[in-house]
């Protein structure tokens, strides 16, 4: 299995942004790390490991992208409103930048999303503030609230950037044309927010697939079992 370091310097950012490359041809999917996580996380808990077979096959190449989570959600020394700034500033990198390289690199005009957990919140809200770039999304054992986050505090940047809130007003027919799977397991603390945000899905006619499965808690080895199984539907 190919696997490359891709730093690259975010203008947006202003600084570099690390990232694993896995494999050489295949449509790119972009992995993010759980809360606080790294770019080799993926790697480290055996989340590359699980898909090797569909990266070795050039059906997919996974992009495991760094967080900047210590700057936004979790950074408790920020006020709220610069910690939701700091997100838009990741989100406007990833739709401004990565994905146009990705598009050019793997000729492709949308990409692929995932994450576990907290990652699975920023695959989710990519996904559904940008649907034209997405073609699949697959969100495990994720939360898609994010006013748990902001003691309190609520502006128009947090709406647009918080789920629950911002999908039941929000109107894209690329919403549509999305592959959008949410996973969870029956004894995941986070499955609640998976048939609430199905729930809202659901009221706009948007198909999806909410996996719940009937065993398992919050953890690793229900989404190794969860990614190759996805991928194997795209």
């Amino acid at each position: 299995m190919q696997e490359a370091y891709r730093p690259f310097y975010s203008p947006t950012l202003g600084h570099d942004v690390e990232m694993l490359v896995f494999g050489d041809v295949g449509y790119p999917i972009v992995v993010f790390p759980s809360s606080r996580g790294r770019y080799y996380e993926a790697k480290d808990f055996k989340l590359v490991e699980a898909v090797q077979w569909f990266i070795d096959n050039q059906k997919v190449k996974l992009y495991c992208i760094d967080s900047v989570d210590a700057h936004t959600w979790y950074a408790k020394h920020l006020h709220p409103a610069e910690r939701v700034q700091n997100h838009i500033r990741y989100d406007h990198m990833l739709s401004n930048e990565l994905v146009p390289m990705l598009q050019q690199e793997c000729h492709v005009d949308k990409i692929g999303v995932a994450g576990c957990s907290f990652g699975g919140y920023h695959a989710l809200n990519f996904a559904f503030r940008h649907p034209e770039q997405v073609a699949y999304l697959f969100s495990m054992g994720a939360a898609f609230d994010m006013r748990q986050f902001m003691d309190g505090y609520y502006d128009e940047n947090l709406y647009f950037n918080n789920p629950p809130d911002f999908m039941p007003n929000a109107e894209n027919e690329h919403f549509h044309q999305m592959n959008i799977v949410l996973g969870t397991a029956e004894y995941d603390f986070c499955k609640g927010a998976n048939y609430q945000m199905s729930e809202i899905l659901n009221n706009k006619g948007i198909r999806h697939w909410l996996d719940v499965r009937p065993y398992g808690t919050h953890d690793w080895p229900v989404w190794r079992e969860m990614f190759p199984h996805y991928l194997s539907v795209m």
